[in-house]
């Protein structure tokens, strides 16, 4: 990290902040509230006398291009098959960037948030099959998996210096990892029927492109149509559409080209449309549930929505701080200077706010009944988990002011 250009990059949504914290609260908290705004208005129109309009509107069928070369998708589909590509490009863009220049490249500073990540991936699950061990209800279990780092990192941003700057550095981190361990799961589990003359046709078209780097040209109009290609054959293959954009973005050259650094020029064009554009659109879709009193009791009965609250506010809390203890005490690596046991806590609490993937996830598990159940436990155990997280910060923010304090 230099000194001309100080940033610490962020996974999923392609942001970025300053070490002092500037753009951070800047970027993250605007475009977390843009988020939230969307996702309240989501809700406010499915629970409307107008709540016809918002299935309606989203399953209405769009067909793009002609004939045998036409696609048919719902507004819905085209919003989570199409435009989250892009999200996940950019998801692809900070993954690259972190394994080749940032602290995923050093395993010695990686390990212990890595070690985390993990555990707070691995619990969650086990604790929504515990409440559905079988059946179709099981298909879940990658829901509580997932953290919306936007969110958490905009709670961070509200708390600001009642936050270690260290206790951010190990979110980030944990939260490359998350995203990996999210990307790998939808493409493994949720795609369904592998068509392998399509998948043979993603990998020709990677191919080409890789053999387009390696000619030279670096302008990225050079990619669209094969990037284009890509993704139509992943969609068409049984492969998760959004795959394609991960396989894109990793496949950016991080060094500059004729003096354009060609990933940071991407990432520059494209983050403000992903941060402000596509992921409040896709929770505009997605996050509207009816929450009639026939709906609420049956949530509340539904062990898909206790599978997933649990899963992400206790889940995240074990598998995250009982990794993090268990990994440092055993030396497998150092909390950053500042972080305790109760700071780990409440980032252990803040990483169970599942939204964006946790939806995402939600949608490609379910239908009718259950998803409603699912989408319920998502927004409960969010709030739930962004409200324990802050308390167990702020409450903790006066002792360690305290001891920093000079004698």
């Amino acid at each position: 990290m230099t000194a001309r250009r100080a940033r610490v990059r962020i996974p999923v949504v392609g942001r970025y902040i300053t070490p002092l914290g500037e753009e951070f609260a800047s970027v993250e908290a605007l475009s977390g509230i843009v988020l939230l705004l969307t996702a309240a208005a989501a809700l406010v129109w499915a629970n409307s006398p107008w709540s016809p309009s918002y299935t309606s509107f989203w399953g209405y069928d769009l067909t793009v291009g002609r004939g045998r070369l036409s696609i048919t998708e719902s507004l819905g589909g085209w919003v989570n098959d199409a435009f989250m590509v892009l999200f996940f490009f950019v998801v692809g863009l900070e993954i690259k960037r972190e394994l080749v220049a940032g602290e995923l490249r050093d395993p010695a500073r990686a390990r212990l948030p890595v070690a985390a990540a993990l555990g707070g991936m691995v619990v969650p699950a086990l604790i929504f099959f515990a409440w559905n061990p079988t059946g179709p209800s099981s298909r879940g279990w990658g829901i509580p998996m997932a953290t919306d780092i936007a969110f958490a990192l905009g709670v961070l941003a509200v708390l600001g210096p009642r936050v270690p700057r260290g206790l951010k550095l190990f979110l980030l981190t944990l939260a490359i990892v998350d995203d990996i361990g999210a990307i790998v799961v939808i493409a493994i589990f949720y795609s369904e029927g592998i068509a392998i003359p399509w998948l043979a046709g993603a990998l020709a078209a990677v191919a080409a492109i890789v053999v387009l780097r390696r000619l030279g040209p670096d302008h990225p109009i050079v990619y669209v149509a094969p990037g284009f290609l890509v993704w139509l054959c992943v969609l068409e293959s049984g492969v998760h559409a959004t795959i394609a954009g991960v396989v894109l973005g990793l496949l950016t050259p991080i060094s500059s080209r004729r003096g354009r650094p060609v990933l940071d020029q991407i990432e520059h064009r494209l983050h403000p449309w992903t941060s402000f554009g596509i992921v409040p659109l896709f929770a505009l879709a997605n996050a509207g549930v009816a929450l009639s009193a026939g709906t609420l009791d049956a949530a509340a009965s539904s062990s898909i929505t206790w599978g997933v609250v649990t899963g992400l506010v206790l889940g995240k809390i074990v598998g995250v701080v009982g990794v993090t203890t268990v990994g440092s005490r055993l030396r497998l690596g150092r909390l950053p200077e500042g972080v305790g046991f109760r700071q780990v806590l409440g980032l252990g609490a803040l990483t169970g706010i599942g939204f964006t993937v946790s939806l995402f996830i939600a949608e490609l598990s379910f239908g009718g009944a259950s998803l409603s159940e699912a989408k319920i436990g998502i927004l409960g155990a969010s709030i739930l988990a962004a409200a324990i997280g802050t308390a167990t910060l702020v409450l903790h923010a006066p002792r360690r002011a305290a001891r920093a304090a000079p004698p």
